[in-house]
Parts: C-alpha cells; structure tokens; sequence
C-alpha cells in the first residue's frame, strides 16, 4: 500500500468518523484512499467551514474533530477553525497537503512553510518527511489533541510523500486514566473549605470535558457553596432551577460585585479555563484563598495563586473531597446575580413588541427545544444574551465559543454537532452578520441531510460593536449593512425560510422548525435597546470580542 493508505487507516485507528474538508491537488491521493474507508468524507464549500464544523464536533464528543484542506490558500483557510478549537480547548486534527519536497527548498507555487504558521496555534504541529513516521505522528497527534487540556493538531503532508509505498500498521491506541489527588492535599482543602466564612465556586469548561458534572452537583448540594460558571460551562448545573446556581460570570466588570466575588473568602477553582474569564478580573487584590481543582497545574499568573492544587480526576476528587466536608443543612443567602437572572429570564416572556426583545427570544428557544438539543451560538449581542439567559439544564447543551470567540461558527458548528448527535435537536443561534460569513454551509448541510434550526437575530448591524461604541463614544462608525431577503436565500438552497412579522409567531415558529427534516432559516428582527439593561443588571461589559 501506499503511505496514504497508511494514513487512512491510523485515522480509522483513532475511531474517526468524519473527515471535513475540501479536495485539492495536493490531497488526491488520501482522497483516493478515503473511497475503501468507512470514514465518510464531508465535502465542505470553504475550509473555515470544515474547521468549524471540526472545532464543534471535538467539544461535543470529547473525540478529536478532523478536517482537511490542501497546501497554500486551502491551509490558511483553515486558521481562524483550528486557533478556535485551540483556544476553546476542542480536540481537532487539522491536515493539510502539501507541495513535493523536492520544490520545498525555493520559491514555489503556492508554497507556504506551513508547520511554522500552525506552530502558535495548535499543541502540535509536524510535517511528515518519511513514510514509516506515519504511525507515530498520527497516533503522537491524536494523544496530544484529545489529552487536558485539548487543543488542535497540525500535519503537514507532502503529495511526493503520499504517494510512497509503505508496509507498516497503524500504533495501539492507549488510554490513559487519571487519578485522585494526594489524601494529605485533598484534608487540607477541605480544612480550608471548613475555616472559610463565604466559599463559592468558580467551574470552568474543563469540568464539562472531565463529565464532572454529576460530581459538582452532589458536593455544591452537600458542602452548600454556590456556583457560578463560565460562559462555557453553562449547564453544568442546572441554571434555572438550582438554588444553588448564580448562573453565568465573565467578560464582565460587575461581576466581581454582583457575582459574589468581592465577597467572598474563598473560591473553588473546578476546571477553570483562564482564557474565559481573567483572574485580575475577580481577584483583582489577590485577597482570596484559592483551591485549584483540575487535571493540570495551575496557569502562572500573579492574580491566580491557588494555595492547594488538587491535580487528577476532576469529578473523583471533588468527590473525596466531599468526603472530608461536614453536611451542611441551610442554603446560603440569595446572590443578587441570581436574582437578576432569573427575573429577567421570566420579565419579557409574554412580550408582544416587535422587533422582538432578546428576553423573549431566548425564552421561547427554550421553550421549544429539549433540554437535551443543542443550541449553538455564533459571537455577537445576541452571545451575552445567550450566555446570560439561555436556562442551560445539561452540560454541552449550549455551545459558546469564548476563548478565541470567532464569528461565524454557528452555521458550520450546527453539521458537526447535528452528525455527532442525529437523534438531538440542533439549533444554531446567530446574528446576521456571523451567519453570512459561512451561510454556504447550508448546502453542505442539505447535501448530507443534515436538518437544523438557524435563528438569525436580525438588526442589520454589527450590533455588538455598535453597542460598545455608543457606550465609550455616545456615537457609532461604520456598523450598518443590508441583508438579503433570508427566506428567499434560504429557498434558494431548497431550504425552509420563515420570516417573523409579530412575536406571537415566534415559539410557533421554533417548534414547526425543529420537527422539520431540512435546514429552516428563521429571520426574527431584534431590538437590542434592552442591552444597557443587561449592563446594569449583570455587569458593564469591558472586553472586546471580535471575529
């Protein structure tokens, strides 16, 4: 066999399902492979697209998502897909064919050196120069991408290589589990624990990765410490109905006030991702014990200096610790976060305004949907809302990207998603500028009958940015577009296009879609003069989010 027949089945070795890319040049010997492989191939319209829809499936299966492209212009469409899966900490394979390495050495036709390009944005990042190293870069590639904390991987494969003849098999694949923390450690957090007068926790995404939730749950309900997550660990508890939840943190200065930060004496850190939410942020005067729950070693950082790290199995050690913990019987006081929270969630639901409030919006999503479908939410206002008010029951049911926080993942992340999960619902959440910047994807969608939801908030603007502009400046510059007629767009497809003219026919709307066996667009107009109110709830909103 050839060395891209090799490749293919270390792929399939890995237990992959889904390879999402596009054929080139450069790729037609591994495309050629894939014809006698049960890995299906999905044929995307742009490599950013296979990235997202890679980036997707790795967080929602904890499997790394592979997508491929060919060398030049197809790999550096691939970037913006594979820092995001990066930085959100996705497990994702990204592969890229490459020129022969006989015109490697000079300038060549579309040749880019593209191992440094990927080298700042993955936790791996190789060309493959031999056959025989195929094993070990494929097997080295996916233990590196799917091991804590996840990331993507990079491999660069030459045509000349690819065409080789080999005779090798593919590395065992190995798991390996990890374990609890010291007994010693695990006493002295819970002595802390125990001396403190205000502890809380702090749970971050990498939680969700661990499958901590059950874990969480059962030590917040004995220990009674209220919890509040990250924009990315929504529904590790449930937000709406637990006493104990004070929803979601991050991104936001009032937080620190309003989320019981400034408060407090003492935060369990549980799989805490930095990249969300900065420790200068909430522990702006260092003044907090902290106790570090994770499968890694704390991040170095001067506002983030746990005093225990608890280094292991996140969910076994958040249960030994539970063992160490007297019960506690009275719930804490009530958190102004949460009440906030959850009386918005419940002020607009029977609103009838047109254009349509976010409140109102984000209930009847919920409404429509099962708490087990999955509601993807591309980046723009309509992500605080979600963030803030989406009432998340089940871990990795509401998909936010917030490390890299890229535009245009919504659309693409919903095919990922909707493969890995045939049976669930899936709706991607979008705005109108994230969702034109991969809308092509809806042919990929309709090709492989894919069905999902796409609810486009409408306002014909860059409205986050408009938001932030009219705060700093009192005026805005440069945010306005037009759209094209949506359901005209989506018909163009051979998709369902539905345009909201009354907010009665939103919910009625939602619930027809979801039954749908076919992509639905849903074009709702918003009205986001609500957003100051969300500020003044919830926290003046102080990062920059950007595509």
């Amino acid at each position: 066999m050839n060395a891209s027949h090799l490749f293919i089945r270390c792929l399939e070795n890995e237990q992959v399902e889904y390879i999402f890319g596009i054929p080139g040049e450069e790729n037609m010997e591994m495309m050629d492979a894939l014809l006698g492989s049960k890995i299906q191939f999905i044929t995307c319209r742009h490599e950013q697209g296979a990235a997202f829809m890679a980036d997707v499936y790795g967080r929602v299966t904890g499997k790394a998502g592979v997508c491929l492209s060919t060398l030049g212009p197809g790999a550096t469409n691939l970037v913006t897909g594979v820092a995001d899966a990066n930085m959100d900490n996705s497990p994702m394979v990204a592969i890229a064919g490459q020129a022969a390495t006989t015109r490697m050495h000079k300038e060549s036709h579309q040749v880019l050196d593209l191992v440094s390009m990927f080298r700042p944005i993955t936790k791996y990042a190789i060309q493959i120069l031999e056959p025989e190293t195929i094993p070990e870069v494929l097997r080295k590639a996916f233990k590196l991408a799917q091991a804590e904390k996840p990331g993507a991987a990079f491999i660069d494969f030459p045509e000349n290589i690819s065409e080789m003849e080999i005779e090798d098999k593919p590395l065992p694949v190995i798991n390996s589990k990890l374990t609890l923390a010291d007994t010693q450690l695990i006493e002295e957090a819970a002595s802390l624990i125990k001396n403190a007068k205000n502890p809380m926790i702090l749970v971050g995404n990498g939680a969700v990765r661990a499958k901590a939730s059950k874990n969480l749950q059962l030590f917040s309900e004995h220990s009674k410490m209220p919890i509040i997550n990250t924009f990315m660990a929504k529904g590790i508890v449930p937000h709406y109905q637990n006493p104990l939840s004070m929803g979601t943190a991050g991104l936001q200065k009032g937080d620190y006030e309003n989320g019981g930060f400034k408060e407090t004496d003492l935060i369990l850190c549980v799989g805490f991702d930095m990249v969300e939410y900065h420790p200068h942020l909430w522990n702006p005067n260092r003044e907090h014990t902290l106790i570090h729950i994770d499968t890694k070693s704390a991040e170095v950082d001067s506002s983030y200096i746990p005093n225990i790290e608890l280094i292991g199995n996140i969910g076994l050690n958040l249960k030994a610790l539970t063992q160490f913990l007297p019960q506690k019987i009275d719930y804490p006081k009530e958190f102004p976060i949460r009440t906030a929270m959850v009386k918005e969630m419940e002020r607009l639901k029977d609103s009838q305004d047109f254009p349509i409030k976010p409140q109102k919006i984000i209930w009847d999503l919920r409404t429509a949907m099962n708490k087990e479908d999955i509601a993807i939410s591309d980046v723009g206002a309509h992500k605080m809302w979600m963030a803030r008010l989406f009432r998340c029951e089940l871990p990795n049911t509401c998909i936010i990207s917030n490390g890299f926080a890229s535009m245009g993942i919504a659309v693409p992340g919903a095919v990922g998603a909707k493969l890995a999960f045939p049976n669930k619902a899936v709706v991607a959440v979008t705005g109108d500028a994230g969702f034109l910047m991969n809308s092509q994807e809806i042919e990929t969608a309709l090709r492989y009958k894919t069905p999902f939801v796409i609810l486009i908030w409408n306002d014909s603007q860059y409205g986050l940015i408009n938001w932030k502009q009219k705060r700093r400046y009192g005026r805005s510059s440069n945010i306005d577009f037009k759209n094209p007629d949506f359901v005209k767009y989506a018909e163009s497809f051979g998709a369902i296009g539905i345009q909201i003219k009354a907010a009665n026919e939103l919910l009625p709307a939602l619930k027809t879609a979801i039954q749908q066996n076919t992509v639905t667009i849903i074009d709702c107009p918003v009205d986001y003069s609500e957003n100051d109110r969300l500020t003044e709830l919830l926290g003046n909103v102080i990062s920059e989010i950007e595509s």
